[in-house]
């Protein structure tokens, strides 16, 4: 049986600009044509489980423009159960305008829109139910309002099902709640997030694995029961109860890290909620986002299942 996911998060529509190198604080790069697509990380990460093969039903808000008519289309296509996704009146969409540098590397400036309106009442409405009735698996963001996020992970817990937080972007200076922390069973950061829900002023430079599976088992004591720490082309690090891991990264020709960790979240979800042992799910985890870094774009670029096979089969 295909694994049943919900997905509660943000829908965005993404402008994209590929430019020679990112620009400092008060420069101008000239860089190419504009491309628009679907995006948000809530919506990124329904669509990659969709095409990795879960049954998803996505948790959000549009606005009543454009972008909202689009971003909806673009659930339905893949199949994804949108009866959850409510349209404001008079609000605009998620908007989030993304530079890429040539070599993958990115950034992001994000509008909230509709997303920022998706408040506990609202989450009451949309669902009725949602998690207890129909799913295996909850996979949360924190592109929506903080105490959304938690009481979807309260709604997760209470019904039985494996409770995913991939806690990005953080909110801000200071840490996460406590309670949000012990509600969720998977907590995956990258490095800069690891850093910043641990206190620590900068991502250590040319730190060494064993480095990143000491915070990764630091993140456990704060309730989690499995910490994944994504480390871009170099992999990712866990720890659960039965001590640390590492997997190395697949050598790919990266172009574009937007979706790479979108499709790394949503595989790894799947992959611990059918079951599988730690490292095996993050092995297919690693693999999904290095076929999402190999396109450019977010939604156009998450991998199918049947890529993540082939690049596994490939690689040693």
């Amino acid at each position: 049986m295909d694994e049943r996911l919900v997905v509660v998060g943000s829908l965005n529509m993404d402008l994209s600009v590929t430019v020679p190198r990112l620009p400092r604080p008060g420069e101008t790069v000239s860089g190419a044509d504009v491309v628009r697509g679907p995006g948000g990380k809530g919506g990124n990460q329904a669509v990659a489980a969709a095409r990795l093969g879960a049954r998803v039903r996505m948790v959000g808000l549009l606005g009543d423009d454009a972008h909202g008519v689009e971003l909806r289309a673009a659930l339905t296509a893949e199949g994804i159960d949108d009866s959850a996704v409510g349209t404001l009146p008079d609000t605009a969409s998620g908007l989030a305008l993304i530079v890429v540098q040539h070599d993958g590397e990115n950034t992001i400036t994000l509008s909230p829109g509709a997303n920022h309106h998706l408040d506990e009442a609202t989450l009451r409405s949309l669902t009725e139910g949602l998690v207890a009735n129909s799913a295996d698996t909850v996979l949360l963001q924190l592109e929506v309002p903080l105490p959304t996020v938690l009481a979807a992970a309260r709604e997760a817990r209470a019904a039985g099902a494996l409770t995913v937080l991939n806690a990005a972007p953080l909110p801000g200076p200071g840490p996460l709640p406590a309670e949000l922390l012990r509600a969720v069973d998977v907590l995956i950061v990258n490095e800069t997030e690891a850093a910043g829900l641990l206190g620590l002023p900068d991502v250590p430079s040319g730190g060494r694995d064993e480095d990143w599976t000491a915070r990764a088992d630091q993140l456990r004591r704060l309730g989690p029961g499995t910490v994944v720490v994504t480390l871009g082309a170099a992999g990712a690090v866990a720890a659960d109860a039965r001590g640390p891991l590492t997997e190395p990264g697949f050598p790919v020709d990266a172009v574009d890290a937007v979706g790479a960790g979108d499709a790394f979240c949503a595989q790894l979800a799947i992959a611990l909620g059918l079951g599988s042992p730690l490292a095996e799910s993050v092995r297919r985890a690693c693999a999904a986002g290095a076929v999402a870094a190999t396109r450019r774009g977010a939604q156009n670029a998450l991998p199918t299942r049947a890529e993540v096979d082939s690049l596994l089969a490939a690689t040693p």
